[in-house]
């Protein structure tokens, strides 16, 4: 058939041919990619493994389904034998540059499926390889792209590649940052510092949230307020960080805040007050005892002369703040979302401009944010409440009604 065509012009031959090659190729792509797919979408619906269906997402079918047209074209063009030699060879060189580059995004996508099953595992959440599949598939495309280079030019790989050896220097600037973050990412991944559900602060880079995304070259750290702040790799290295994991482990969350009391409302009690701070449940037993103490110590110091014993300065007597500070700690250890089997202390700080600061120091029982906040605004609105019982003020800057022309 092609023969007779030679009777009209002697290109038509090789024109049907050429045309025929294409269309063979086109049908190979349509049969191939529709097969594989068949196949794979059947595959995926019968069982319920995850690996079948991360092929489909990332289109390994479709992608692997671009060799057969490169194949038929490819064995087709060899047997044109009436077409220049030259265009023929830039046709063939053309081709294995094409088969060259769906292999290698074939590979890519099959390292992507591999990361994706691998992601489904809960323990990847502890040694993410992402960062690795990223450079492997860099690997491959610098390969790719000096083998594509090679069959364009109709040399050997081998010369290639010894020139790329000779760049090295060059390709080290080039890929400085990629270097450094291999580095980092192989440090992160060893030491286990940082893993996707982290939560970090890297003040630096105004970073202050959850860890969603860890890359070869950026680590993705979605904020409190929604927004997206990414950070280079190796800067998780050389810079500092704080890592909220231990927190979260450890199933309690510290509340460290301090009152502010006036320094001017802290005196001794009296015996009216005493009988009065004996009403509160927390404190009881505590007054009794301390007066026991405290008498035994005056006893012993001064002996029990009534001269001596009535000079009261000389005396140690009870305080209404060290009485507050006992009835708040006593009000946290009866507390049930406090953390009893973790640090729990109230302590007093050295006084300054801002009053006399007594410091609670405890832990919740839950981690979580909100229940955290509710927790620890609960405990300081009771002390914040009942801070008055014990004839103390709290500190606080003059406003403006305490300068009221009234009281002028």
């Amino acid at each position: 058939m092609l023969e007779q065509l030679a009777k009209y012009h002697p290109f038509l031959p090789d024109i049907a041919a050429v045309l025929i090659l294409l269309v063979a190729a086109w049908l190979g792509y349509l049969i191939s990619s529709r097969v594989l797919n068949t196949v794979l979408h059947r595959v995926a619906a019968r069982t319920s493994s995850s690996w079948d269906n991360a092929l489909i997402n990332n289109g390994v079918g479709r992608k692997l389904s671009q060799l057969v047209p490169v194949f038929i074209i490819y064995e087709g063009a060899g047997k044109l034998t009436n077409i220049n030699e030259r265009l023929l060879g830039l046709a063939m060189n053309l081709t294995s540059a094409y088969m060259i580059v769906v292999i290698a995004i074939t590979v890519i996508a099959v390292l992507s499926t591999a990361n994706d099953i691998y992601e489904s595992n809960p323990r990847a959440v502890q040694r993410p390889i992402k960062g690795f599949i990223q450079l492997l598939q860099l690997a491959v495309l610098i390969l790719a792209g000096l083998l594509c280079i090679a069959a364009l030019l109709d040399q050997s790989p081998v010369l290639m590649l010894s020139g790329f050896g000779a760049m090295t220097a060059v390709l080290l600037l080039i890929f400085k940052d990629t270097l450094l973050s291999l580095v980092a990412s192989v440090q992160l991944t060893a030491q286990d510092m940082v893993r996707v559900g982290d939560w970090i602060e890297m003040p630096q880079f105004g970073a202050d949230g959850d860890v969603v995304d860890v890359e070869l070259h950026t680590i993705k750290v979605q904020n409190w307020d929604k927004t997206i702040t990414t950070i280079p790799t190796h800067r998780l290295i050389s810079d500092s960080f704080k890592n909220w994991r231990g927190m979260s482990l450890s199933g309690g969350r510290r509340i460290k805040r301090a009152l502010h009391l006036d320094a001017s409302s802290v005196h001794f009690m009296n015996a009216q007050e005493i009988e009065h701070c004996n009403r509160f449940t927390l404190l009881e037993g505590y007054l009794a005892d301390k007066q026991g103490e405290l008498s035994t110590y005056n006893n012993a110091l001064y002996g029990i002369e009534d001269a001596q014993r009535d000079a009261t300065v000389n005396m140690r007597r009870l305080t209404n703040i060290g009485t507050f500070r006992v009835y708040a700690e006593r009000y946290l250890q009866q507390h049930p979302l406090v953390h009893q089997d973790m640090t729990l202390m109230v302590r007093q700080l050295a006084p300054g401009p801002q009053g006399v600061p007594i410091e609670l120091y405890c832990f919740t029982t839950t981690t979580a944010w909100g229940e955290y906040e509710n927790i620890q605004a609960d405990i300081f609105d009771h002390l914040l409440a009942i801070i008055p019982e014990f004839g103390l003020r709290l500190f606080q800057q003059p406003a403006g009604t305490e300068f009221s022309i009234k009281q002028l």
